[in-house]
């Protein structure tokens, strides 16, 4: 397989709300839409996550599209290549910028999958026909309200319910929850606000019945985080901390979590997500694909991705018209009762919608190969 040419688009699309975690608020979502062209004309998709502000990792839409321009595509227009795993290990000298090497990384395996004629799904290994996906709810400005979204999407049949957690607003907040929602599988996501000064704050939110709690304690630990681990009797799941399979084996074998979030751009890409996927798998250590707000690319390669075996719990994967008044493909990613249909075309199996991509788009540049 040899890449032809590149195409960078930096789209800027608005949700229908803003969304709010403990580290801040946003409605207009930027990101970077990587087109991969071989030189039959063939064209895979991927999608960027990073976001405008450092505030999940160090990465952001414009130390993204740098390290594409600068040092990533120039790697993938080096050589022919005869799989995506390739580029994986291509760029294992460039240090971290994980959600760059995703986003080209993506493009290629949607290509690659293209090129077989199988979907992308089968590309990677999935089996399952459909998946089951919950939903994100952000920080809301009253627990009434918050309760009144839960109400709603438990009756459009979503299979969890994740809610944002920050000192001040915890066990009284998740204590509410199971008052209304008894039975309901729900989670609690820290999102790193928390330390081991809270170890009896944490523990309170043991009688609650949660699937888990995410993240609670810093971006980059996973010793504070066993010891929490071996205190409180909910599991923890790592989110932030694991940026790739080693990182996933050392906190296993720390005991730092019962359960792993894959987010494929936190991780760099689906070939690492898959060796995550199949060192949880032989440890029995259930996990689930986490969201970025990502637009239809980005979706499409976490439904793939979820499709195996191992992704035993509930995604953030919402439907498209959760968080767009259009999205970028057609057609939309839809849910029905809790599931979403993993699609068997070639490739991600959703068509890209230039006509949408071209009103999102606010800035656009094309790499060609050599």
């Amino acid at each position: 397989m040899k890449l032809d040419r590149v195409v960078l688009r930096h789209l800027q699309m608005e949700q229908k709300s803003p969304f709010s975690t403990s580290y801040g608020t946003f409605k207009t979502k930027d990101f970077i839409l990587v087109e991969a062209i071989d030189e039959d004309g063939v064209s895979g998709w991927g999608e960027g996550v990073a976001f405008n502000v450092p505030w999940y990792t160090e990465e952001t839409v414009k130390t993204s599209w740098h390290m594409l321009e600068d040092f990533l595509l120039p790697l993938s227009f080096e050589s022919p290549f005869e799989h995506p795993d390739d580029l994986n290990k291509r760029f294992s000298f460039i240090r971290k910028n994980n959600m760059a090497k995703a986003a080209i990384e993506g493009a290629v395996w949607d290509l690659y999958a293209k090129r077989k004629g199988i979907s992308l799904s089968r590309a990677l290994g999935g089996e399952k026909k459909t998946i089951e996906v919950g939903v994100a709810i952000g920080i809301q400005k009253t627990t009434d309200e918050l309760l009144r979204i839960i109400d709603k999407y438990v009756a459009e049949g979503y299979r969890r319910m994740k809610v944002k957690i920050k000192p001040g607003l915890d066990v009284k907040l998740i204590a509410s929850i199971r008052k209304h929602f008894p039975t309901l599988p729900l989670m609690a996501d820290a999102n790193s606000a928390y330390s081991l000064a809270d170890i009896d704050l944490l523990k309170e939110l043991d009688q609650y019945n949660l699937m888990m709690i995410e993240q609670p304690l810093g971006s980059d630990d996973i010793i504070d985080h066993a010891e929490l681990q071996s205190q409180i009797q909910t599991p923890i799941c790592l989110d932030e901390s694991i940026l790739s399979v080693e990182d996933t084996r050392k906190a296993l074998a720390l005991g730092s979590c019962k359960v792993v979030n894959v987010k494929i751009g936190r991780v760099g890409g689906l070939s690492e997500a898959v060796k995550i996927h199949d060192l949880c798998k032989a440890q029995g250590v259930p996990i689930w694909c986490g969201g970025m707000l990502e637009a239809g690319v980005g979706r499409a390669h976490n439904i793939a991705i979820t499709s195996l075996d191992n992704f035993t719990l509930p995604g953030d994967t919402a439907g498209s018209s959760h968080y767009w008044e259009r999205d970028i493909i057609d057609p939309e990613v839809v849910v029905k009762d809790g599931l979403i249909t993993v699609p068997d075309g070639p490739g991600i199996g959703y068509e890209v919608n230039r006509r949408m991509v071209d009103y999102y788009t606010v800035e656009t540049k094309t790499y060609r190969g050599r």
